[in-house]
C-alpha cells in the first residue's frame, strides 16, 4: 500500500514538473548580455537586418551610438562605428531613437522639459547616423509632459509616443500624419489612451510585424516600488489602434535585475532585446513562438509577416508535390500505351524515350522533346517470353509567383521510368513501371527549399472492347521521402518528413478513322490518396506539423484528331487536340503548431481548378528516315495559364543500324552501332550537364571477326 501511495505521489510530482517545464520553455529563454560603457543609456533599437545596433545615451551629452554587427542580431559582435551628438541644449535627455523603413530619416524623442518635442533628421547614407542632419521638431507638449518612447506604423502615416504625466497618468498618444515619416506634413493628434489599470510608469513601447500586437517595458511594479521589471503584451483588434488594446499578459523580466528602459524584437519576432540603463546592458533573448513572450498567447505562425508566407508556400508546395509526383508517374505510362497503339501491327516493341519539359504558369516556355529510334536490339524482344522493355526519362522546370500570402516557388522536377510490357493480342496487353523520381521546390527569396524522392510501381494494361473501343487502366502505389529547410533571418529549421500514396487512372476513347484520317474522343479519370506522416523541425520557433491527407480527383474530356498526307519524298502527318478537365479534388487541411505551444492551427488547402488544354501540330518524315515533329499546346486554368512548344527530331536507320539516347541522373549519352561490310563500328559519346565541371567524353570502336 505504500509503495503504491509512494508511486502516486511520484507520478503527480512528475506531472507537474511536465506542466511547469512546459510552460518554462514557452517564455523568453535569456541568451546573453552585453556591456556597454558607464552611462545613462535609455534607448536601444536595430536596422532592417539587424548588422546595426543604436543605442541613445541621455547623460552627459546627449548622442545615438551606432555599433555594427559582424553577426546579424548577435550583440556579442557588436563594435562601435560612429556617434551622432542630438543634444540641443538644456536638459534635452533624449530617450529613444527610430528610423523610417529604408534608414534615410531619424526621430529622436525628448523626455525632459522644455523641449516635449519629436526631432527629424535627414540621413544621407541610410542607417548612417553620422551623416545625420536635423530637420526640424514636433511639439508634444500639448498632450504630455514626459515622453519615453516613440514608435510608428509600417507606412509612417500613424506616430504612437508613449509617456508619464504624473503618478496617475500612463499614457499612449496616437497622431496621424498626412505624409508617411513627414512631420514637416499635417499631424493631427487623433486620441489618448491612459494605461494606469495596467502599469504605474511606462519607458518603452513597441509593436509586432503588422501592428496586431503592443509591448510596453517599465522598470517599476505595478504600485510603483522597482523590485521587477516588467513587461505588458497587448492585443490589438485594428491594427495601432491603441484603444482597441486588450492585455493578454504580463511576463516579468527576472534575469535584468536592473531599470529596463526599451524593449526591440528582431525583423522575424524570434529574438527580444531590453536596455538596462542601470547595469548599463543590453540583454538578448530567444523567444519559442515569435512575437510573443507569454505563455500560451502565440498567433498562427502563417500569419507571421515574410515567414509566414513561406510557411504556407511550403504547406502548399508539399501538398502539390504529392499531386504533381502521381502525374510524373502515370505520364509515362500513358506515353507507353499511346505509343503501343501507334505501332500495334509491330511485333518489336522496346523503345527508349527521353523527355524534356519546361513549363511555367506565369509565361510561355520552350520544351524540347527528343525521340530516339523505335528500333532496338532484337535480344530485348525475346526476353523473359516476349516481354518488351522500356524507359522514359523526363526532365521539368517551372514557377509559381508570389500572393499576398504565400512565397514564390521555383520547381524542377527530373526522373526515370523503367518499364516492361506483354502484348497479349493486336489491341491487349498489360506491364509493369517503376519510376525513380526527385522533385525539389525553392520556396521565396530566404533560402527555404523542400527536396522529395520518390518510387513508385504502376500496374497497366489495355483492354480493348472491340478493334475502335478501348479502356486503358493504371494502378500505381508509391513512397515519398521530403527533406525541408526553412530559413529565417536568425535560424534554420530542417526537417524530414515521409509519405505513402495509392493513384490510379481510367481512360476510355474510340478511334474512328476513314482512310488515313483519325479522330479519337476520349474520357479520363485520374484519383489519387496520399497521406504525409507528422515531422517536427529543429531549431528555435520550431513547428511541429499532423498527418496530412491529399486526395485528388481529376475528369477529362476530349478528342485528338491527326491525318496522313503522303507526298513524293516526303509524308506529313498534322494533328490537334482539345481537352477540358475538372479538378474535383477536395480541400487538404494542414495541422501545425509551435513546439513550445499546445494551440494547434488549420489551413485548409484549395485544389480545385477547372482547365482547358488545345494542342495543335504535325509531324514531318522523309523518305530516308529524318522525321520533324512540332507541337504547340496551351493550357488555361481558373487562375494561371500555360505555353508550351514541343520540338523533336528523329531518324529511322536501316536494319543495318541501331542507336539509343539516355539520361541517367546528370548525363546524357548517345550510342550509335553499324555494321559495314561485315566491320562493327560502335560511336558512343556523353555529356555530364549539370556538373560543376561538365564532364565530356566521346569513344569509336572498329571491329571485325575473321
Amino acid at each position: 500500500m505504500a509503495l503504491k501511495n509512494l508511486c502516486s505521489v511520484f507520478i503527480v510530482l512528475l506531472f507537474s514538473f511536465s506542466l511547469f517545464f512546459s510552460k518554462a520553455i514557452a517564455e523568453p529563454t535569456f541568451v546573453q548580455s552585453k556591456s556597454l560603457d558607464s552611462n545613462f543609456y535609455l534607448g536601444l533599437n536595430f536596422n532592417n537586418d539587424g548588422t546595426k545596433m543604436y543605442t541613445v545615451n541621455a547623460g552627459a551629452s546627449d548622442a545615438v551610438i551606432e555599433y555594427i554587427l559582424t553577426t546579424p542580431y548577435d550583440i556579442s559582435t557588436a563594435i562601435v562605428n560612429n556617434t551622432k551628438g542630438v543634444s540641443r541644449g538644456g536638459s534635452t535627455q533624449a530617450t529613444q531613437v527610430v528610423f523610417n523603413k529604408d534608414g534615410t530619416k531619424m526621430f529622436i524623442v525628448n523626455h525632459a522639459a522644455p523641449k516635449k518635442t519629436v526631432d527629424y533628421y535627414s540621413l544621407s547614407t541610410a542607417f548612417d547616423v553620422s551623416t545625420a542632419t536635423r530637420d526640424g521638431e514636433y511639439s508634444i507638449a500639448g498632450q504630455e509632459q514626459r515622453a519615453n518612447s516613440i514608435a510608428f506604423n509600417n507606412d509612417g502615416t500613424r506616430m504612437v509616443v508613449a509617456g508619464v504625466g504624473n503618478d496617475s497618468q500612463v499614457r499612449i498618444h496616437e497622431y496621424s500624419l498626412s505624409t508617411g515619416f513627414d512631420l514637416s506634413s499635417t499631424v493631427t493628434h487623433l486620441n489618448t489612451q491612459d494605461l494606469i489599470s495596467f502599469q504605474n510608469h511606462i519607458d518603452g513601447v513597441t509593436f509586432n510585424y503588422d501592428g496586431t500586437k503592443m509591448y510596453t517595458i517599465t522598470y517599476m511594479n505595478k504600485d510603483g516600488t522597482e523590485a521587477q521589471d516588467l513587461m505588458n503584451q497587448f492585443k490589438l483588434t485594428t491594427p495601432y489602434d491603441v484603444s482597441t488594446l486588450s492585455l493578454e499578459g504580463t511576463y516579468t523580466v527576472s534575469s535584468v535585475s536592473g531599470d529596463s528602459r526599451e524593449v526591440v524584437f528582431s525583423n522575424d519576432g524570434s529574438k527580444m532585446f531590453i536596455i538596462d540603463d542601470d547595469n548599463d546592458k543590453v540583454h538578448e533573448f530567444n523567444l519559442s513562438c515569435n512575437w510573443s513572450v507569454i505563455d500560451g498567447a502565440c498567433d498562427d505562425p502563417i500569419t507571421t509577416s515574410n515567414e509566414g508566407k513561406d510557411i504556407l508556400s511550403s504547406i502548399e508546395s508539399q501538398t502539390a508535390t504529392a499531386k504533381q509526383i502521381v502525374i510524373h508517374a502515370t505520364t509515362p505510362v500513358l506515353n507507353r500505351m499511346y505509343w503501343l497503339r501507334r505501332h500495334r501491327a509491330n511485333d518489336k516493341l522496346s523503345n527508349q524515350n527521353i523527355k524534356f519539359n519546361f513549363s511555367n504558369s506565369m509565361m510561355a516556355s520552350l520544351s524540347k522533346v527528343v525521340p530516339v529510334s523505335n528500333k532496338t536490339n532484337e535480344v530485348l524482344d525475346k526476353l523473359s517470353d516476349n516481354w518488351s522493355f522500356w524507359s522514359e526519362g523526363s526532365v521539368s522546370i517551372g514557377k509559381t509567383g508570389d500572393t499576398s500570402t504565400s512565397s514564390s516557388k521555383d520547381i524542377s522536377s527530373k526522373g526515370i521510368t523503367i518499364g516492361m510490357d506483354k502484348k497479349i493480342s493486336k489491341n491487349k496487353l498489360y506491364g509493369y513501371a517503376l519510376r525513380l523520381g526527385r522533385d525539389r521546390v525553392d520556396v521565396g527569396s530566404s533560402g527555404s527549399w523542400l527536396d522529395t524522392t520518390s518510387n513508385s510501381l504502376s500496374f497497366y494494361g489495355t483492354f480493348p472492347q472491340n478493334d475502335e473501343r478501348f479502356i486503358e487502366g493504371i494502378l500505381g502505389i508509391g513512397t515519398l521521402k521530403t527533406d525541408t529547410l526553412r530559413k529565417t533571418t536568425l535560424n534554420y529549421h530542417t526537417g524530414e518528413r515521409d509519405g505513402a500514396q495509392v493513384f490510379g487512372s481510367i481512360n476510355y476513347f474510340t478511334i474512328h478513322e476513314k482512310e488515313k484520317f483519325n479522330f479519337a474522343p476520349n474520357l479520363r479519370i485520374d484519383l489519387s490518396y496520399t497521406e504525409l506522416s507528422k515531422y517536427r523541425e529543429t531549431g528555435s520557433t520550431a513547428l511541429v506539423y499532423k498527418n496530412q491527407i491529399i486526395e485528388t480527383g481529376m475528369i477529362s474530356t476530349g478528342f485528338t484528331v491527326s491525318d496522313v498526307l503522303d507526298f513524293d519524298s516526303l509524308t506529313f502527318k498534322p494533328n490537334g487536340g482539345l481537352e477540358i478537365g475538372l479538378d474535383f479534388s477536395p480541400s487538404s487541411d494542414a495541422t501545425y503548431r509551435y513546439l513550445s505551444e499546445t494551440t494547434e492551427y488549420t489551413k485548409s488547402i484549395d485544389q480545385d481548378s477547372k482547365n482547358i488544354r488545345a494542342n495543335i501540330g504535325f509531324d514531318l518524315i522523309t523518305e530516308d528516315g529524318l522525321s520533324i515533329m512540332t507541337i504547340y499546346e496551351r493550357n488555361q486554368s481558373n487562375n494561371s495559364h500555360s505555353d508550351t512548344l514541343y520540338l523533336g527530331f528523329g531518324y529511322i536507320p536501316d536494319n543495318n543500324s541501331e542507336y539509343a539516347l539516355t539520361f541517367d541522373n546528370d548525363k546524357a549519352s548517345l550510342n550509335y552501332n553499324r555494321d559495314l561490310n561485315g566491320f562493327d563500328i560502335k560511336m558512343s559519346s556523353n555529356y555530364n550537364f549539370m556538373g560543376e565541371i561538365p564532364d565530356y567524353g566521346a569513344n569509336l570502336e572498329i571491329s571485325n571477326k575473321f
